[in-house]
């Protein structure tokens, strides 16, 4: 289920239940000359401009105060260039509907996030990725994008027209004007083998450095209370495809990753103190397994049970001494996590804003099921992160500020500079960029 928003003056909810906004009108440009008389009348009557996916920000990020813009008119593939191997894409085009497209036309992304439910520019502007030794987020395969800035003007950037947008915009968290096509770089379609099995989590730790070198793309679940972790390793394949089994794919993907994990969470929310033994019992459910298939149908995988989710970039060196002070402080007495610990990594980008800028970065994100008590958790854990100079992902919860982002981005102040000449009157403001990006 996406984001809602119908006609105007109705209230806008995000996926995870934790943002609703009462935007003054919602607007569905159906083309680029649309979107900017939108923007243009709602600077004319005084009124902020967010645009919005589906709604898969845990933050408020995309909270429309004035005129929420819905892009689910503006999708589909503008162009493929098969010489310099590009797809421009419309802006709501959806991940899914991506990916599907570019299979038929032998194509495909170079790496992805787990889920592919977002919108291009949603994704992309705050900074969604997936794991990779050599290959970064969605937002580092980007290779030109077009905006509508504040004046009602269309720019378009790329390494070689308007570099210092470019440089920013690619993560520009809907700071720097709304986002209308991106274009992406793409490869010949390939196929991918997935290696997926339990390992002990101190053996994780100790041979990460080992599981990160020799696969193109490693992560795992740790299962906090266990000892217990599911590692993922996924590498280029000659072939030949050999997918998971239509019985088996159901019953690992949906009855038990899905159904009976979803269930396991009701009774972890109702009766906390049984926690400890379901993440035993969790941890043993999914067995060993291995299977060819293309990119996106290994790389993304459903996720029907809702939660909250915060999740912090530190630098790769750190990840194992970050991972045993999360351990030590989740076998702390007192808290009880029911929903397992997501490690992956990324190699440095040259994005401004992106979680792994300037540096080689690993992944850890923490989650509760929806309606259980995360504050206590968030907020201790957030607190070893930060320890650690970590840079939150823009899209999920996390309580830093322009002051912390000034310390731990060294290009901060290039952003801010950018936003106050594309910007100065911030027309693209809400509560959320005041706090991350400063007044």
């Amino acid at each position: 289920m996406s984001s809602t928003a119908n006609g105007k003056n109705s209230t806008w909810h995000n996926w995870g239940g934790t943002v609703s906004a009462r935007p003054v009108r919602q607007v569905t440009p159906a083309s680029v000359e649309e979107l900017v008389g939108a923007v243009r009348r709602a600077r004319e009557d005084g009124l902020k401009v967010k645009a919005v996916g589906t709604g898969h920000s845990f933050t408020s990020i995309a909270a429309a105060e004035g005129v929420l813009i819905s892009p689910q008119l503006l999708t589909g593939i503008r162009s493929i260039d098969r010489v310099a191997m590009t797809v421009t894409v419309e802006a709501g085009t959806l991940l899914k509907r991506l990916n599907t497209a570019l299979a038929r036309e032998g194509l495909s992304l170079t790496n992805m996030g787990d889920i592919m439910e977002q919108t291009v520019s949603g994704a992309t502007s705050t900074g969604t990725h997936g794991t990779g030794r050599t290959s970064g987020s969605i937002a580092a395969q980007i290779k030109a994008l077009e905006l509508v800035t504040a004046d009602g003007s269309v720019l378009t950037c790329s390494e070689k027209e308007n570099p210092e947008v470019f440089a920013a915009a690619r993560i520009g968290l809907g700071a720097l004007g709304v986002v209308t096509a991106i274009t992406l770089a793409v490869e010949p379609l390939f196929l991918l083998t997935a290696r997926e099995e339990p390992m002990p989590f101190e053996r994780v730790l100790a041979e990460f450095d080992q599981l990160w070198a020799e696969n193109e793309h490693f992560e795992f679940y740790w299962f906090p209370h266990t000892g217990n972790t599911n590692t993922k390793r996924n590498n280029r394949s000659a072939g030949p495809e050999q997918p998971v089994g239509r019985l088996a794919g159901w019953f690992e993907d949906e009855f038990l990753s899905n159904g009976v994990f979803q269930m396991a969470q009701w009774v972890g929310r109702a009766v906390p103190a049984t926690v400890p033994t379901i993440a035993r019992i969790s941890s043993r459910a999914l067995s060993a397994r291995t299977y060819t298939d293309i990119p996106h149908k290994v790389y993304t995988s459903p996720r029907r049970v809702r939660f909250v989710e915060m999740e912090y970039a530190v630098p790769r060196a750190a990840l194992v001494q970050t991972l045993r002070e999360l351990k030590a402080l989740i076998d702390r007495p007192g808290l009880r996590v029911s929903f397992p610990v997501e490690v992956r990594t990324a190699p440095a980008d040259d994005i401004t804003l992106s979680t792994a800028s300037g540096r080689d970065s690993a992944y850890i994100a923490v989650h509760m099921f929806r309606g259980t008590p995360y504050q206590a958790y968030f907020t201790a854990a957030e607190r070893i992160f930060a320890a650690h100079e970590g840079r939150p992902h823009w899209g999920k919860v996390h309580t830093r500020d322009a002051e912390y982002f000034s310390r731990v981005y060294p290009r901060f102040g290039e952003f801010t500079a950018l936003r106050d000449r594309l910007d100065p009157d911030r027309l693209f403001q809400n509560d959320y960029l005041r706090r991350v990006l400063g007044t």
